[in-house]
């Protein structure tokens, strides 16, 4: 084991004189393994060790996990403490880390069988890493640690990593009634016979100095022991469990047996989730999880988002298998396991710190450095060799790194936005191929310690709960054009359009959100720049009231990859259109007549295209492709999907679908009728809106309003637009929860925008406990709303019930008094955001306590009408 620390030559007893002797005592620090064949022989030599101890006046802590019966009952100077391994790896190893910080230095730790964690953990490389992950904290607090393991249920590569980390290595074999011990490794101390083996004689043990009989003991030996057929003792209990279902195909296995196999390998693959878990046993037989296994990388679960491709491409193909299989690309991914994240920690030493993470006072403050460091790790060696294996498969075609944690994509929890996915353009040599790669994948591993990430699951509860981070590997579905590489379009789709604009369009018939090109304009919302939003009862029918408003709220340039530059680039639609005369834009897009026609008056002969969709919507069956396609998903999850996909178009226009994310769509409001005022007060009216809000209806009482007046923010210089977001972020996290104090937030342009000009650059932990957002129009400083229904912030503001609405007040159909407030006195904000606040900022910030006001916001999601209003008497007249 490296360490720098010397160690201490206090001795401590095993309990028996003999065994002292032959391996010159104990030390303090020594982590102890005991390779056994039978627990029973480990169980001989921890009850004189215990004895020995508690004579010394030393504490002993019994780490309890095993199947097997215990070791030692509890007493005095005995504690016996429970450990559930099926909670997963990391709850398991952060429980005995917090045991040993709370004891202290000097306690001595007793564990039981290590091998009884694989049927938790199901490899035993995740059992290494949890011994390179304790034993060196067990030696830096003092203390002697026993432990035992069966040899011959690991394979080679875990032997060796335990051999490595432990100071203390012993064999224990049994020759018909004879015990023998032989040490392995014994740290820093040595003797002419110590590695010998040694047969027992009570508390005496006598080496085999004879070769002769060393060597017939040796083949007595082999002759009785226990193992597996021939070669198996030498796999993973991964691997052996795959074979077990290789086995289970077998013709003539009881379909109780092959049931038993899968659902005991859905359970090491696929997730906990119950939900989950029964769509699987449904849809993935050992057929497919042996296929899955033949494209991992490591071992552990696949993850959620994996999880939910795969499920939605088996549900299709068993609905319809001739019109699938004609409409639906096969996938063609890979899958990095959840234990290569931990591997990853363990291996760069940063399993202390991770504990720190853990804790309250480090949450937030230790993610910090954690995460800068995850940037820069080292892949562990194995893992690499899986890699350069992974890019041979691909070549040179583009890959995408998406993020694929255990929780992930699942029911309640779809961490949308929150972690990283990375584009590989994937050029260059194999190495310089495989270094983009492995940033690719460190980039996704430290997303886990961002803030926003941190926020969600503190805000959902979910900080006690194992989020390892699988990863899904997926070849980036496209073309090429020149130096471009793209997909002709992509997109997202629900199966409930919780976002109608309009009272006749049937919400259950579901939405798309398209772009040209890759689809990150679909999920993120991009300064400028907007996706088609189609409602695929009507895709005719457009969330706009003029021709200038479909024109502003179209797509204007399109993400790609630049496969010279061998990075992303964003390439304005006209320039890419005459980059690339082979994209299909004749079924993406129409020539504007009018540009056109203007060009020619000047002399100009231009045909400039603007990304409508109408050709592919109109002229081609991929509206009630979609359609069915998601209703057959929400069909089998019983529950409402949203769906990531990309487009590709042969020769005569039909459209194959690439289905990449599949997930259970959260959804927000209420189905109960609420009532709406009748024509309000105009002196009672903050603000009305026919439409242009999202989700469901709500008859909400505000407490209060933060407001971020408009034309103070225009004012300010972009740092100082930053401190208004901090603020923000500040006033947000002065209660607990949004219960505490039901929070109206409005402000100018777009929340959560990366560009301050365009409006407030908050994150969605700056937001998370408001209960509805307000985006305010002010066009003669170029800030507008941006209606991204369906991207990863409005995914947010659903899962976290946040209601959302967006104000035009030049239009007909709005009203906004922000004067009303002002009959309101506001608070200067009183809170630390690290560094003074400048009073511009404070000025621009302001706070309006309205619980004596009677405020509320009223919405129906069938009238399409939202109203804010001070509650009391209206005026006649439904208005």
């Amino acid at each position: 084991m490296a360490t720098d620390r010397q160690p201490q030559h206090e001795a401590v007893s095993t309990g028996l004189d003999g065994l002292d002797r032959v391996l010159d005592g104990l030390r303090i620090g020594d982590n102890v393994v005991w390779r056994v064949d039978d627990i029973a022989d480990y169980r001989r030599f921890v009850r004189p060790f215990v004895a020995a101890a508690r004579a010394q006046d030393r504490s002993i802590i019994y780490l309890r996990f095993g199947a097997h019966a215990p070791l030692v009952e509890p007493g005095p100077g005995i504690e016996v403490v429970a450990i559930d391994a099926l909670r997963g790896f990391e709850p398991f190893t952060r429980h005995v880390f917090r045991l040993i910080t709370e004891h202290g230095r000097g306690a001595f730790y007793l564990c039981d069988c290590l091998s009884d964690l694989l049927e938790a953990w199901a490899t035993d490389h995740m059992v290494g890493n949890f011994f390179r992950a304790i034993c060196p904290y067990l030696y830096e607090m003092d203390t002697v640690a026993w432990f035992a393991l069966h040899p011959h249920s690991h394979s080679h590569t875990t032997l060796s990593r335990i051999r490595e980390t432990t100071q203390v290595l012993i064999d224990v074999r049994r020759a018909g009634e004879a015990v023998h011990v032989q040490p392995v490794k014994v740290w820093q101390r040595s003797s002419p016979t110590m590695f010998l083996p040694h047969r027992q004689h009570g508390t005496q043990f006598v080496p085999v100095v004879d070769s002769s009989e060393a060597t017939r003991l040796q083949a007595l030996l082999e002759e009785q022991r226990p193992g597996q057929p021939h070669g198996r003792q030498l796999l993973d209990y991964w691997d052996r469990l795959f074979l077990a279902a290789s086995d289970a195909l077998a013709e003539g296995t009881p379909a109780a047996d092959r049931a038993r196999v899968q659902d005991e390998i859905l359970r090491v693959l696929i997730g906990r989730d119950e939900r989950m878990l029964e769509l699987a046993r449904r849809h993935l037989g050992l057929e497919e999880l042996l296929a899955i296994r033949e494209r991992m990388v490591g071992s552990g679960y696949i993850g959620g988002k994996a999880v939910g491709m795969l499920l939605a491409r088996r549900i299709l193909l068993a609905q319809d298998p001739q019109r699938w299989r004609r409409s639906l690309e096969p996938h063609d991914s890979h899958f990095v396991g959840a234990d290569v994240y931990y591997a990853y920690l363990v291996h760069n030493g940063w399993w202390p710190r991770l504990m720190r993470q853990r804790t309250t006072e480090g949450y937030f403050d230790e993610a910090c450095s954690l995460r800068r460091d995850m940037l820069h790790g080292e892949i562990p060696p194995e893992v690499r060799r899986e890699l350069e294996r992974v890019l041979d498969h691909y070549g040179q075609y583009p890959i995408l790194v998406r993020s694929s944690s255990l929780l992930e994509d699942g029911f309640g929890n779809a961490f949308a936005g929150k972690y990283e996915s990375v584009f590989c353009v994937n050029q260059g040599s194999p190495g310089e191929r495989l270094a983009q790669l492995e940033d690719a994948i460190r980039r996704v591993y430290a997303s886990t310690m961002s803030d926003d990430a941190l926020s969600y699951r503190q805000q959902r509860g979910l900080m006690d709960q194992e989020e390892p981070m699988a990863l899904l590997l997926q070849r980036v579905n496209g073309r090429y054009h020149g130096h471009y590489y793209l997909p002709d379009a992509a997109g997202v789709g629900v199966s409930w359009n919780t976002f109608v604009w309009d009272g006749a369009l049937d919400p259950s018939a579901g939405m798309l959100r398209l772009v040209l090109g890759l689809g990150t304009r679909a999920v993120d919302r991009v300064a400028r720049d907007h996706a088609c939003v189609v409602a695929l009862d009507q895709p005719e029918r457009r969330p706009f009231r003029s021709p200038e408003e479909a024109y502003r709220y179209s797509q204007h340039a399109a993400d790609v990859l630049d496969i010279q530059a061998n990075r992303e680039a964003v390439v304005p639609i006209q320039e890419l259109a005459e980059a690339a005369p082979d994209l299909p834009l004749n079924l993406l897009g129409e020539v504007d007549r009018e540009a056109r026609r203007r060009a020619r008056e000047q002399g100009r002969e231009e045909r400039l295209w603007r990304v409508t969709f109408t050709p592919l919507l109109q002229r081609t069956g991929f509206a009630p492709l979609m359609r069915d396609l998601l209703k057959t998903l929400e069909a089998a999850y019983a529950h409402p999907v949203d769906v990531e996909f990309t487009v590709h178009l042969d020769a005569e226009g039909n459209a194959g679908v690439n289905l990449v994310q599949c997930r259970p769509l959260a959804t927000l409001g209420s189905d109960r009728p609420v009532e709406l005022p009748g024509k309000v007060d105009p002196q009672r009216l903050l603000f009305a809106s026919q439409g242009r809000f999202m989700g469901g209806n709500l008859d909400l009482a505000i407490d209060r309003v933060i407001r971020v007046d408009g034309a103070r923010y225009a004012e300010l210089p972009r740092p100082q637009k930053y401190a208004v977001a901090r603020l923000v972020g500040a006033l947000n996290h002065q209660y607990a929860t949004p219960g505490d104090c039901t929070t109206l937030l409005i402000g100018p342009g777009r929340w959560g925008t990366s560009t301050p000009e365009l409006g407030v650059p908050v994150r969605f932990a700056d937001i998370d406990r408001v209960r509805i957002l307000v985006e305010v129009a002010d066009p003669d400083a170029g800030i507008v709303p941006d209606l991204s229904f369906g991207s990863h912030f409005f995914q947010d503001l659903v899962e976290a019930r946040i209601a959302y609405a967006a104000l035009f007040p030049a239009e007909a159909d709005c009203e906004y008094h922000p004067a009303w407030l002002d009959r309101h006195p506001a608070h200067t904000p009183e809170v630390d955001i690290g560094d003074p606040v400048d009073p511009a900022v404070l000025a621009t910030v302001q706070v309006h306590d309205t619980r004596d006001a009677a405020l509320r916001v009223v919405a129906d999601v069938v009238q399409q009408r939202l109203v804010c209003f001070r509650a009391g008497s209206t005026l006649t007249g439904t208005g």
